[in-house]
């Protein structure tokens, strides 16, 4: 049976009719601005908590917390899917400004309400966490209140909620601004084209290299042109970031992502340790691809060439219906799910101007469906994408009749269960190639993710630990961020590309997200971290798709080090999970040098 036609625009009127000048949404914004300030009075009215019987009264404003919670996101959610769809929304952006400053209000209230956590007697505590109204939200609350002993006293911290309005979220807002002016030019049929953002860095994909060329001299021109208003930004973005940092006396920029990842340092140095003793593979695999283009290096605009000098191009159409035939064979949960999201209009794919870089997912927690953002232009990296963004929304899916307050999983484990979608696409489309050149184009894209992966996120994450150690120290120049951005680039790399990305830190909006510092080693852990989960799938078949949905169902509520132990029976904080990983990735180099040969 044919497959119905899926749209390539998703539907936000089911949410709020009538976009950024929707009434409903006036409204909606209307109740919120009261009911955070009505939260706020209660919990500065409700005392410290005495016995264990003052569950009861933690209860009810918790339950308040969480419905406004989920109005908040609801409310993020939609704006951020106006701006995305149209960078020149200016109506939009007004409203981000007012759910920005309503945020703020909703965290000076939840700051008045951790400090009667932090107040509570340690064995009351103990005692109140465990009571029957509460055991469920045991590790949410013990979280909350140590991270508010964590923290400065109140009047300090709303202080400091309240200036960020204007001050750090607004340069993250600034970002926003900036990147929508941001257009490439592309000479096409005779005629100059202004490309956004999006549908350029499509252009990478190109079996032309002339095209990928030309694309990136003029990527490069049009982000240094600006580079000065994006120094100016990331430098005050993170001045802010350091400034609180040192008040709250925490010396090391990397505690609060850490925090936020619910993962330990020394897990996190064990898997960078590994990754960078292992990536002689990858760079063997960089040298062999020069050799197949015809060049002595690669630069940085062929890393996602096709090799053979041939595009693979398919319909969004027959994009979804490839990874719901692959996504079948994991499971029937995953599946009829993602027809789910395919038919009721849940992603946004065109490609036209005007929308934003990137791909994204994002939850709608009132209404219980989540959005997709990308531009499909029909190269495997876009199915990929895609897949990947499917992944995002099936967790969201996952979590459904676990408490609200115990669905606030973290980045990390949140690109896991991407990542793990997007590779039962990738292996599953390796194993049905229709013919040796494209077996070895499909394969290449699995090797160019772990390239992305082990390579340009660790350039990533160095370039912004070097980027902080040099903040401390006053402004850094733009000519230094560049110095910074290519010295990381090569480390990374391993010398392996002849040329490099030196404005790379201003077009990557991931440098300039407010609302998780550090946004990039959790997307290397999420991909080593889903090998091992994969793994098992293929070792168990169908049937462990339940105790995959169970995995998903406790990131919200656990470190990700118990996590690791509890459902893979694994240690991660030491080697021999990385070194297992990482030798599955060494696997597909090792199969496309053969291929090569």
């Amino acid at each position: 049976m044919k497959a119905a036609t899926f749209a390539e625009k998703w539907d936000l009127d089911v949410f709020f009719e009538g976009g950024s000048n929707s009434e409903a949404f006036k409204k909606y914004l209307e109740e919120l601005e009261q009911d955070v300030p009505a939260f706020k009075e209660q919990a500065e009215r409700i005392k410290v908590p005495q016995t264990k019987e003052d569950s009861v009264l933690l209860e009810d404003v918790l339950e308040k917390f969480q419905g406004i919670a989920k109005r908040m996101r609801q409310a993020g959610a939609f704006v951020g899917c106006l701006q995305a769809q149209d960078t020149n929304d200016k109506h939009a952006a007004v409203l981000r400004g007012k759910i920005t400053q309503l945020s703020s209000q909703f965290q000076n209230a939840l700051a008045a309400f951790d400090q009667k956590l932090v107040k509570a007697d340690d064995t009351v505590w103990a005692e109140l966490v465990n009571a029957e109204a509460l055991i469920e939200l045991k590790f949410a609350l013990n979280e909350r209140r140590n991270r508010a002993k964590n923290k400065l006293e109140m009047d300090q911290e709303t202080l400091i909620n309240a200036l960020s309005v204007n001050g750090y979220h607004a340069w993250g807002q600034l970002y926003d601004t900036l990147v929508s002016k941001v257009k490439i030019p592309y000479k096409e049929d005779g005629k100059v084209h202004e490309l956004s953002v999006g549908q350029a860095a499509n252009k990478f994909s190109s079996a032309d290299r002339s095209v990928r060329k030309s694309v990136f001299e003029e990527w490069e021109k049009a982000w240094g042109s600006n580079a000065d208003l994006f120094a100016h930004t990331l430098n005050h973005l993170s001045g802010f970031r350091l400034d609180v940092y040192e008040k709250r006396g925490w010396n090391d920029v990397l505690s609060e992502p850490l925090e936020i990842n619910r993962m330990k340092r020394e897990t996190l140095d064990v898997m960078w340790k590994v990754i960078s003793e292992n990536k002689q593979p990858l760079v063997s695999y960089l040298k062999r691809k020069a050799d197949l283009l015809g060049v002595d290096k690669l630069s940085w605009y062929d890393l996602d060439a096709p090799i053979g000098g041939k595009e693979t191009k398919v319909s969004y159409q027959e994009g979804a219906e490839f990874i719901l035939d692959q996504f079948s064979n994991f499971g029937e949960e995953l599946t009829s799910f993602t027809k789910k999201a395919f038919e009721d209009r849940w992603i946004e794919a065109e490609d036209r101007p005007g929308k934003a870089p990137g791909g994204f997912c994002t939850s709608f927690a009132e209404s219980d469906q989540s959005r997709i953002f990308m531009t499909f232009s029909g190269t495997p990296s876009n199915i990929a994408t895609l897949a990947h963004e499917l992944g995002h929304a099936f967790h969201q899916h996952a979590m459904a009749g676990v408490h609200p307050l115990n669905r606030n999983y973290a980045m990390n484990v949140a690109e896991t269960a991407s990542t793990f979608a997007e590779m039962i696409v990738a292996d599953a489309s390796v194993k049905k190639a229709k013919s040796d050149e494209e077996r070895l184009a499909l394969l290449e894209d699995k090797v160019q993710r772990s390239v992305a992966l082990l390579m340009n996120i660790h350039g990533r994450f160095i370039f912004e630990t070097s980027f902080y150690e040099e903040r401390k120290k006053g402004i850094v120049s733009t000519e230094k961020i560049n110095q910074l951005m290519e010295a990381a680039q090569k480390e990374a790399y391993c010398e392996a590309l002849g040329e490099y990305h030196p404005h790379f830190w201003a077009s990557k909006l991931h440098f300039y997200i407010t609302g998780v510092p550090f946004y990039n080693f959790p997307y290397t852990f999420g991909y080593l971290f889903s090998l091992g989960i994969y793994a098992k799938a293929l070792e168990e078949g169908a049937a462990f798709e339940e105790k995959y949905i169970a995995l998903l169902k406790d990131t919200g509520s656990m470190q990700v080090e118990d996590l690791a132990m509890k459902h893979l029976g694994v240690d991660l904080t030491k080697e021999d999970f990385w070194r297992k990983a990482v030798q599955l990735t060494v696997q597909d180099v090792e199969e496309f040098l053969e291929a090569t040969k």
